[in-house]
């Protein structure tokens, strides 16, 4: 598998606190690497990082970047 530079990115931004959300989607918003609220990233859309961000999408907002 080669790694291009092609690879689609997003913009995952932390816009609801995870504070009473259980141990595991605590652990998945972390995993992410979102620290603080209105904390965002840009990861590259891998499947694994797609499937965590579906797994919180209930607090977090997703943007694709060209």
């Amino acid at each position: 598998m080669s790694h291009s530079t092609t690879t689609k990115r997003v913009a995952v931004t932390l816009r609801k606190s995870p504070i009473a959300q259980p141990g595991k989607i605590k652990k998945v918003v972390a995993g992410l690497g979102l620290r603080k609220m209105h904390h965002t990233v840009i990861l590259q859309a891998t499947p694994q990082v797609m499937g965590m961000v579906n797994k919180v999408t209930h607090l977090v907002e997703v943007k694709e970047i060209a």
